[in-house]
């Protein structure tokens, strides 16, 4: 009996083992991919994380989405519990890892790969996907200015928080220096969420101030949702003389576009391409292989009235 009794507690106790030892993959074997944001509310942010969903499901992974609205404060709480049920993978989207440092180094050292979306790239993480927005920047600055026969006067409507938009703005700066005839008239940080609405009611403000003709020619935006808000501000004005530019391609600012609204450009992202990137590239890790590099682009390509 005694025997017995000591073979059924060992037979546990293995069991206990092999459970305790998968990490947080469920009992049918799947993976689980937390996919974190503060940024759900965004149209882009939410076509990636969307994608991401497909591409989960395709590879047979589980996946949980975690969105704390605004506050990376609270992703980085969240990222920390993840990180305790040991999840098997982390994506973070649309989201400055410099904020999640010690989140990251420690989903590292307990063997979690973190991956970006839309994100940038720290030491820590596996890798990013994103486009080359600096790239990009260039590509629908320089239609801009082009347009505007390199001089006018120009609002910036930005939101340097974010790693991508970053790097458009810094693009924008050196070519700014580079066409001393276009005048930065003033630079305005973008509320998020809510960048529609904010953008629009910065850009009342600004069309109040500035009410004569040609004192604004251009507004440069980060991205799309300000660039709406922006154009929206403008068309209910009834101010002919200004136009604006976006990055991101989302199906309102194309439809703005085509409509000849003062949304004149803006760069088609590949969202999903970026999920699909980063969904290849976790298969790579948890098939043991290498990655195929840190920051990975998607294409992207100039909308103009020409080919929306």
């Amino acid at each position: 009996m005694k025997k017995a009794l000591s073979v059924l507690l060992s037979i546990v106790f293995i069991v206990s083992l092999a459970a305790c030892s998968g990490g947080s993959s469920s009992k049918d074997g799947a993976k689980n991919i937390s996919i974190l944001t503060p940024f759900l509310s965004s149209v882009t942010t939410n076509e990636m994380v969307e994608a991401l969903k497909k591409q989960a499901e395709d590879h047979g992974w589980k996946a949980n989405v975690i969105d704390t609205k605004g506050d990376v404060g609270q992703l980085a709480s969240r990222m920390e519990d993840v990180i305790a049920s040991k999840t098997d993978a982390i994506v973070i989207v649309s989201t400055d890892p410099n904020q999640l440092k010690a989140q990251i180094q420690s989903a590292k050292d307990k063997g979690i790969p973190v991956l970006g979306c839309d994100s940038g790239y720290i030491d820590g993480m596996t890798m990013n996907a994103t486009s080359d927005n600096t790239e990009m920047s260039k590509m629908v600055t320089t239609h801009l200015f082009d347009s505007l026969g390199k001089k006018g006067n120009l609002v910036v409507l930005t939101y340097r928080a974010h790693p991508g938009v970053l790097k458009r703005t810094l693009l924008l700066d050196e070519m700014l220096q580079q066409n001393p005839d276009v005048k930065k008239v003033t630079e305005m940080q973008v509320e998020v969420p809510g960048p529609i609405e904010s953008a629009r009611k910065e850009m009342e403000s600004l069309l109040l101030a500035n009410k004569a003709e040609g004192s604004i020619t251009a507004v440069w935006t980060g991205w799309d949702e300000p660039a709406i808000g922006a154009a929206q501000a403008i068309e209910a004005s009834g101010r002919k003389d200004i136009v604006v530019i976006g990055i991101d391609g989302n199906s309102q600012a194309v439809d703005m576009i085509k409509k000849g609204s003062p949304l004149v450009a803006t760069v088609k992202q590949n969202f999903p391409g970026m999920a699909e990137i980063v969904a290849q590239q976790l298969e790579n890790v948890f098939q043991g292989k290498e990655v195929e590099g840190t920051e990975l682009y998607a294409p992207a390509s100039l909308i103009t009235k020409d080919n929306a």
